[in-house]
């Protein structure tokens, strides 16, 4: 592979070369031109001075040398299995009077070796640090190291050192190892202008020990008598933890032909009642143990009232207050049963409110009807006094007049 630099020389009688790049071990093209020659010789020499080629006469005892064109316009060789040592400056010579001369730089670019991963411990603990380190020899200019964890990419820490006329790369990415880490491709990637087309890597793939975590789960959210229920203890950990402990009540299970233990998973063929309890999964390796439970509670199996056969006369509404009660009593019903209970305290704060306003409305009429019987009137009437006494009209007549001023007025009593 060669790239082409800038062009040096001018028209005319003089000669016209490029700069080339060229990736170590492939073959460089030197090509010097002259527009305008008069079947003046062109020669091409390497850096070292030393004539590579003369017209088309081969100066110098080197196989990976050839010659491509030669002509009086032109001359073109190339150099097979390019090594750095071949880098430098050649010059392009056109023999007139004087001798007129262009240079062309030759780049070799280094390719960087194979990548190697240090430093992985095999198997890793989970909490463990770990440190990877990644080094690649032989590139020319620094090849550039990258990290990946699976398909995205982390940020690692690049050292570069020189080593001749190549570097030595190296990039070092550290690890607080935990259980989502177990299984984790690491690669490291070499990206370098000589690898555009097959970029180097490498991977390891992390493995970590872990002790185990359990949960259980179950096949029913509403377990019901007679219902089949399957408890499943699902446990991870490296190594795995096999096999698993089931127990009930914090005792061996009981020996029914209702309950069957399949590795990981306990059955209840026909549930009923007795079946109540706390089921408890235990699963362990050489790094830990876990364990998980399960409080079973099996409700009754719910039953409907059949219909009646007598006709209403007439139709009644629904009762809230029923429909409320066999909700209620549903197993069926997921949510707590203590909680359904509300309905019931409602109805007797509205029996209780409703008694209040009774007594106190009862109450009011009773003060209201004492009240107006105190106030009753009662009205005593006393005529003058010595009117039973005269012999005779005129006589009565006079004693009332006298004792007018005595005489006691109507008077009002009230009770």
């Amino acid at each position: 592979m060669a790239s082409k630099g800038r062009v040096q020389g001018a028209s005319g009688q003089y000669p016209l070369v490029q700069n080339v790049t060229v990736t170590q071990g492939g073959t460089a093209n030197l090509t010097c031109r002259v527009e305008y020659n008069d079947n003046t010789s062109l020669q091409w020499s390497n850096p070292a001075q030393q004539t590579l080629f003369f017209g088309d006469k081969k100066a110098l005892r080197d196989n990976r040398i050839e010659l491509v064109r030669a002509s009086s316009s032109e001359l073109t060789i190339s150099i097979s299995d390019v090594s750095l040592s071949d880098e430098g400056m050649y010059t392009c010579s056109l023999f007139t009077m004087p001798v007129r001369t262009a240079k062309a730089y030759l780049t070799v670019l280094g390719v960087p070796e194979k990548p190697e991963i240090n430093g992985l411990k095999k198997p890793a603990v989970e909490g463990d640090y770990i440190t990877l380190t990644c080094i690649t020899q032989g590139s020319k200019p620094a090849a550039d190291l990258r990290w990946f964890r699976n398909e995205k990419e982390v940020k690692g820490a690049k050292e570069v050192n020189a080593e001749g006329k190549t570097f030595k790369v190296q990039s070092s990415l550290q690890l607080h190892v935990d259980r989502n880490d177990d299984g984790v491709a690491y690669t490291c990637r070499v990206d370098h202008v000589a690898l555009a087309l097959a970029p180097q890597q490498a991977t390891e793939v992390l493995e970590v020990q872990y002790a185990p975590r359990v949960e259980i789960i179950h096949s029913l959210e509403v377990p019901q008598e007679g219902q089949y229920l399957k408890l499943e203890c699902v446990s991870k950990g490296n190594p795995s933890p096999d096999p698993v402990m089931w127990t009930k009540d914090g005792v061996e299970l009981p020996d029914l032909d209702r309950m069957i233990v399949d590795g990981r998973e306990l059955t209840f063929t026909s549930l009923n009642k007795t079946d109540n309890g706390t089921y408890r999964c235990e699963a362990s390796n050489h790094l830990g143990r876990s364990s998980a439970e399960y409080v079973l509670y099996v409700y009754d199996v719910p039953t409907t009232l059949p219909p009646s056969t007598t006709p209403l006369l007439h139709p009644i509404p629904p009762d809230s207050t029923a429909q409320l009660s066999t909700h209620a009593s549903d197993p069926t019903d997921s949510r707590d049963p203590n909680a359904l209970g509300q309905h019931g305290t409602d109805h007797a704060l509205i029996g209780g409110v409703v008694a209040v306003v009774v007594f106190v409305t009862l109450c009011l009429i009773i003060v209201l009807g004492r009240y107006l019987a105190r106030h009753k009137g009662t009205y005593l009437t006393n005529e003058a006094k010595g009117a039973d006494d005269a012999p005779d009209a005129d006589t009565a007549i006079i004693n009332a007049e006298g004792n007018h001023a005595h005489a006691e007025e109507k008077k009002e009593y009230f009770i």
